[in-house]
């Protein structure tokens, strides 16, 4: 923990003997070749009969050993599938018996187009090191790739520093996977929380403090003890600190993270259908984990808190119950009527703490959160509500620039009386669109602070590869925070 990934490195010349890959498209599905042909050594009229077109994404193997790559049109996108389509061929040839049993070789080289930009390479890079990450549990670790090197005519100061801010992007995405993928046996609130201040604590200018059962009953944490109450293993909060010298006057981000290490549902039971995948349901957790480590690493000039609400929804005679009501950080009472929507109990929690503690310019949450959403927008793009249009702009531009979608839901005025109880100051699961009531909820407890609710439902998890994207929990987010926190420097 977490998963090796591939070196990626820049280079200024091919090395003798090192398989090769050399590039098709970069212009509308042409199939013109980048330089390193006359190295493969390609035959007059092999391409046509192989059928290359220069597709995005299409990998085709030549006597050299080495590959013909395409990649479309050229954008960004394009070359990030371009990357893990590479690199899913490389190393297919170990993969379960289903290629040709060899082992893949150590290191592979890509000869890159002279006029390649430092967008394209940072891209390339990012979907070769994430398409290539692969979390399996096994008696013997499968051989994979060990280094890809993109070698250029000449040395890039702009490029080299773009696809080692990449490789920082795509380890991100790589724990955030790693974390979400772990089995629930190993995973618990305690597992959660203390792998996450392991690797701060590891970490130059990142700090982490773990909070237990007993200090959060201290504290009145009455939504994340709620949630907790019903399972063996008791809640914790998990509290990232980034504080860089020299940024004492830099705005202060708080990113809050759904951290339900399994949901059962509660008393309010799921379906055993599809229960196993909610092992993932703390990937907004795993997402802030992954992009505070990031956002170190890059030594971005802003304050960042991470707050992980970490917990397991269960069944047993102290879970809680529809009907409770349940009094949060800070004193607002919430009328429970769902115990399944139990992950706007622990961020409410969180949410009020961050306010009360921290005082932030900005206040963030991410979670796998509601199944309206992923009806709303499918599985392979996240929804998000915020309070101005500055911010706004900011989490889809910074989402556009790392390749994850988002789209902005409507925080609808008409809908913010139904979070309102009877018996209590809210109602926890009003009827009505679920992904709107959800972020009204959570809107109660941000005291009208600049915020913003990400909710990442479908995008989290993938039942099949595209793109960069593997099956099972995806790392959805954690580069769009690191990209959003980079925006304010």
């Amino acid at each position: 923990m977490p998963t090796p990934l591939v070196d990626v490195r820049v280079a200024t010349a091919a090395r003798h003997g090192v398989p090769l890959a050399v590039i098709a498209g970069n212009g509308a599905d042409t199939i013109g070749l980048g330089p390193g042909a006359d190295v493969l050594g390609v035959e007059p009229g092999l391409l046509e009969r192989l059928g290359v077109t220069g597709r995005a994404g299409q990998v085709h193997p030549v006597p050299g050993p080495g590959w013909v790559l395409g990649v479309g049109s050229g954008g960004s996108r394009d070359w990030r599938a371009a990357g893990a389509a590479l690199l899913r061929a490389v190393n297919g040839r170990a993969a379960n018996g289903n290629g040709s049993g060899e082992q893949p070789p150590r290191s592979v080289q890509v000869l890159l187009p002279e006029d390649v930009d430092a967008e394209a390479a940072a891209a390339f890079t990012l979907g070769a090191i994430v398409g290539s990450h692969a979390f399996k549990v096994t008696a013997e670790r499968t051989p994979r790739l060990r280094e890809l090197r993109l070698v250029v005519p000449t040395e890039h100061e702009d490029l080299t520093e773009a696809v080692r801010a990449a490789r920082t992007l795509a380890a991100a995405t790589g724990l955030a996977r790693d974390l979400a993928n772990a089995p629930s046996n190993v995973k618990d609130p305690d597992w959660l929380a203390g792998t996450g201040a392991r690797l701060a604590a590891d970490t130059t200018g990142l700090s982490a403090v773990v909070r237990d059962e007993k200090w959060l009953a201290e504290h009145a944490f009455g939504g994340m003890l709620a949630v907790g109450g019903g399972s063996v293993r008791p809640p914790r909060l998990l509290e990232l600190s980034y504080r860089p010298r020299g940024a004492a006057g830099a705005p202060h981000l708080v990113f809050v993270g759904k951290g339900i290490t399994f949901d059962t549902g509660g008393i309010s039971i799921k379906p055993a259908e599809g229960m196993h995948l909610m092992r993932t349901d703390m990937s907004g957790g795993a997402a802030v984990i992954a992009a505070l480590l990031a956002i170190a690493e890059l030594r971005l000039p802003v304050r960042v808190t991470g707050l992980v609400p970490c917990a397991e929804n269960h069944v047993s005679g102290s879970s809680y119950r529809p009907g409770d009501v349940v009094r949060h950080f800070g004193g607002s009472t919430t009328e429970v009527t769902n115990t399944d929507a139990e992950g706007r109990m622990v961020m409410a929690d969180a949410l009020a703490y961050a306010v009360r503690r921290h005082k932030p310019d900005l206040l963030l949450d991410v979670a796998t959160l509601t199944g309206a959403m992923k009806v709303s927008l499918g599985l392979r793009t996240g929804g998000f509500f915020a309070t101005d249009d500055e911010l706004a702009g900011r989490i889809a531009a910074a989402g556009d620039r790392v390749g994850e979608a988002w789209w902005r839901m409507p925080l609808l005025a008409d809908h913010a009386d139904d979070v309102r109880s009877d018996i209590a100051d809210l109602r926890q699961c009003p009827p009505g669109p679920g992904g709107i009531t959800a972020a009204l909820f959570l809107r109660e407890f941000t005291a009208d602070l600049p915020w913003a609710h990400l909710d990442i439902a479908g995008p989290a998890r993938a039942d099949r590869p595209y793109d960069e994207v593997n099956p099972g929990g995806t790392g959805f987010a954690a580069r769009t925070l690191v990209e959003l926190a980079r925006s304010y420097r």
